[in-house]
């Protein structure tokens, strides 16, 4: 994760979030259709930063895992501006501790075999890279069964962008895109006129995958834990925020 692009998004993401709790009780999310996953092909799961992947879409990538599905990760950023004002540690160590724990994580989802392409966009500037990310995911998805991208909607300037590139790379490609919020959760509030779910979409996540899930988030060290004692090396992610991210059901919009 890292932080968002704009003042609008900064303010709704640093803002107090929605209770876990109250997302739990909300039947509107298990009133959503169910979403079928391909059960062959090559499926690529595009992530704006390392780890929003895992939050994400994480126990679907277990399922796939599980079903013997070729998976291509791609890493947009290296996530290395998650803690700009850090002295604990410079954006090169960790961009490299980021990669570290996305194929650790990956491991934990059973997904050992995944494919990760690092793409070394700047973190925080991926709207100013997006046509050529379009480029180049295009190519990516060359005969794919499904493209899995950040939503669009997110209030998260990377993660649109990464979403809309997406989305223009998958529509270049022929291939169907799925789309899946991260800092939603925060920010939105149940039956939220800002989100379209007419077009969500829900995938049940059994117990060995939530299971696995839980495990990949804690791979994630850099993120859900302080790098150091000082306010700018304080966790992106604590456990309210991970929280979102494991219930027993991930959405996605279609």
């Amino acid at each position: 994760m890292t932080s968002p692009g704009g003042q609008a998004a900064a303010n709704a993401i640093d803002a107090p979030g929605t209770d876990e709790a109250l997302w739990r009780a909300w039947p509107g999310l298990r009133s959503l259709p169910a979403a079928a996953l391909p059960v062959r092909g090559r499926v690529v799961i595009v992530a704006a930063h390392p780890d929003d992947e895992v939050l994400g879409f994480g126990g679907s990538i277990s399922l796939l895992a599980a079903a013997g599905v070729e998976l291509t990760v791609v890493s947009v950023t290296d996530g290395e501006r998650s803690h700009p004002g850090s002295r604990v540690v410079d954006p090169v160590s960790l961009a490299a501790i980021r990669a570290t724990e996305t194929r650790a994580a990956l491991d934990e989802l059973g997904a050992d075999r995944a494919r990760v392409i690092r793409l070394g966009v700047p973190d925080t500037d991926v709207a100013g890279h997006e046509v050529p990310l379009a480029a180049k995911l295009t190519g990516l998805l060359r005969g794919a069964a499904l493209c899995v991208a950040p939503w669009t909607g997110d209030l998260h300037a990377d993660h649109e962008a990464a979403g809309r590139a997406a989305l223009r790379a998958a529509d270049a490609a022929g291939v169907p895109c799925l789309l899946y919020p991260v800092w939603m959760w925060h920010w939105a509030r149940p039956d939220d006129p800002r989100v379209p779910w007419e077009s969500g979409a829900r995938i049940g996540l059994p117990p060995a995958a939530l299971a696995r899930k839980a495990s990949a988030v804690e791979r994630f060290a850099s993120q859900i834990r302080p790098l150091g004692p000082a306010p700018e090396d304080a966790a992106i992610l604590p456990p309210e925020e991970t929280a979102h991210h494991l219930r027993d059901l991930e959405v996605v919009f279609r």
